[in-house]
């Protein structure tokens, strides 16, 4: 299974695991499973960084790729199809950027995507497959 994990779930997964429910643990834990993070999680974890909205402990923002990495994580860059095609994500149950093209990303690709976001649920109508905790 393709899996994509929100930011939150990069973070948690890096840094933080006593965050992650069994049920998640065991997902990207698991060999057979593709687990992708993508560019836009960098990108906004970096934003967040600078203006003083997220504080990391023990690491910076450009350590992400190399830690994804070496979790054996897929690092995927937002392509030219998914950020020319997004306008057509319609609902707007989401008002975060970051997260609503997360959520596009997923729908395209066919990816399953990991967050506890309880806005990301709603787009379930849309035809995104989620998992949460």
């Amino acid at each position: 299974m393709n899996y994509l994990l929100d930011t939150h779930y990069m973070l948690w997964t890096l840094a933080e695991t006593q965050k992650l429910s069994k049920k998640i643990r065991d997902v990207v834990t698991d060999t057979e499973n593709r687990i992708i993070i993508s560019t836009i999680s960098f990108w906004e974890v970096s934003l967040k960084a600078s203006i003083g909205k997220l504080k990391l402990e023990g690491f910076s923002p450009e350590d992400l790729p190399d830690a994804c990495s070496q979790m054996g994580f897929d690092i995927v860059s937002l392509g030219t199809g998914e950020s020319s095609s997004y306008h057509n994500l319609l609902a707007t149950h989401h008002k975060d950027p970051f997260d609503r093209m997360l959520i596009w990303l997923a729908l395209r690709n066919d990816y399953i995507l990991i967050s506890a976001d309880d806005h990301v649920n709603k787009y379930t109508s849309e035809g995104l497959k989620v998992l949460a905790s």
